[in-house]
């Protein structure tokens, strides 16, 4: 068992303390017990609430020391040489008296038999002691181990029920792909929780697997889920960015390999405000049928010093356990523009680059930008992102579809509307402009208690100025800029 022998030559190795951080303690315990077992050392246990207790035989609870500092003095003063595991002490570590105790113990153990283990969710250990601490991960299941779990979980349930689970197996693999960089425990669960359901692994119940996933991995709100994207794939128009998505797809999903071609990263949408990028990002997911994480870079940063480049590390971690999936960066622009931040957009950036340059991960980042201009040029350039896209004003073809989109979405029947004349009429307008019009024109209606008119709609659209007239500089710059430079997504 590699995971054993790798914590066993840490045991035998020459640092004092061993730190675990692990939600799964038992795991953790069980392998501390065979170890001892085999190579016949002792193994005590403490926890706050029975003391210290020789755990690899049974003496009972012996409710000895249960206080922290006792508990470091005994160990300190005791003659038995042992492995002396201290669960969930973290709180206590950082108080100078236990700090020194934990000190003066590394010592006398340096050399030894003796090793001192913290085991816990997180340990935050003092800077004096990090040169006397070696750190042990427990491994994550791999698809050898998922796929025992799937059988372990089956075979229990057809004990329980008389009968077998029914799958196929490109469902099974999914689900297995799925459960990827969950603990064996978390991952027991969800198998568990599928199969107790209906009897059987659908392809029904990966939406839900993948949901909670991402609940059991986010610790924060800098990312937010969204599965339910396969509505977006039907989305009319952007032709050029679904026949390009549609290039890739297989690659993005593992189905060829071939040398010499690299995994999508990811594309940058540049556009007009109210044009779909948004859309156009929901949609990428929705193809390629993969989930959507929303990145937020206001609740990114955060007013202690470290934490934003800390929160961005675990967020990227996340994202790839997520993976396939695709991360959504909306207004990037302004998340890592620099200004009077200490610095602090700086890092951020070259986190970011440095994640994108070396993610090997299917995690396809879709960064959405108003602004050319308050993007640095490093993650402009070709490279670091697949390409860039422009979603331009809508053409008179697409604003009568999305015409026909809200009005029946408002229970309003295009048949009854002009829409050529409301296309015609609104040159410039972008989706938002156009979705907003149509909403105005249904207020209005219900107001004179009418039927929504083309008539309606047009008094509308006259009162309307669209952002093109009111940022006509700006906005014929950025339309100049993206001719050459970017791909037009229709």
């Amino acid at each position: 068992m590699p995971e054993q022998k790798d914590l066993e030559v840490l045991i035998h190795g020459h640092t004092p303390i061993l730190q675990i951080e692990t939600h799964e303690e038992m795991r953790a315990l069980d392998l501390l017990i065979r170890i001892a077992t085999q190579n016949v050392i002792p193994l005590f246990k403490w926890t706050v609430t029975e003391g210290l207790r020789r755990v690899d035989i049974d003496l009972g609870v012996q409710r000895i020391n249960a206080e922290p500092r006792d508990v470091l003095g005994h160990i300190k003063s005791s003659s038995v040489d042992g492995i002396y595991v201290l669960l969930d002490f973290d709180p206590y570590i950082q108080e100078p008296v236990n700090e020194r105790y934990i000190k003066e113990i590394a010592m006398q153990f340096e050399g030894a038999r003796n090793k001192l283990v913290f085991i816990s969710h997180e340990i935050n250990m003092p800077a004096g002691l990090a040169k006397r601490v070696a750190r042990f991960e427990l491994r994550l299941p791999d698809q050898k181990a998922l796929e025992q779990l799937v059988r372990d979980e089956a075979g229990k349930w057809q004990l329980e029920s008389g009968s077998r689970v029914s799958t196929d197996s490109g469902t099974l693999q999914r689900l297995m792909r799925n459960l990827s960089g969950l603990t064996f425990n978390d991952a027991r669960r969800l198998i568990r929780n599928v199969i107790v359901d209906d009897g059987a692994i659908t392809e029904d119940d990966l939406p839900e697997v993948m949901r909670a996933k991402y609940q059991l991995l986010n610790r924060d709100d800098v990312l937010s889920y969204e599965f339910e994207t396969a509505r977006f794939s039907e989305v009319g128009g952007m032709r050029n960015l679904k026949r390009w998505l549609q290039q890739r797809e297989k690659i993005f999903h593992g189905q060829i390999e071939q040398a010499g071609i690299d995994t999508p990263r990811g594309l940058l949408l540049l556009g007009v405000q109210g044009c779909g990028k948004s859309l156009a990002a929901k949609a990428i997911a929705g193809i390629w049928k993969v989930p959507l994480l929303r990145f937020d870079f206001g609740a990114l940063y955060n007013k202690y010093i470290g934490e934003s480049e800390k929160n961005l590390r675990e967020s990227l971690k996340t994202a790839e356990v997520m993976a396939p999936c695709v991360m959504w960066i909306d207004e990037i622009e302004k998340g890592i523009a620099s200004g009077n931040d200490d610095g602090t957009s700086r890092r951020i950036l070259g986190s970011l680059l440095t994640w994108l340059a070396e993610n090997r991960s299917s995690v396809f980042i879709v960064a959405t930008a108003n602004n050319i201009e308050d993007l640095p040029p490093e993650l402009v350039r070709k490279g670091r992102l697949d390409e860039i896209f422009f979603v331009d004003l809508p053409k008179p073809d697409v604003r009568r579809q999305i015409f026909t989109i809200h009005l029946e979405k408002r229970d309003v029947s295009p048949a009854d509307i002009d829409l050529d004349r409301l296309a015609a009429e609104t040159e410039g307008f972008s989706g938002s402009e156009i979705e907003q019009a149509v909403v105005s024109a249904i207020y209005s209606s219900y107001g004179g208690d009418t039927p929504v008119t083309t008539a309606t709609l047009l008094d509308e659209i006259s009162t309307t100025r669209p952002l093109s007239v009111v940022m006509d500089t700006q906005i014929r710059q950025l339309r100049q800029w993206a001719e050459s430079r970017t791909v037009a997504v229709d």
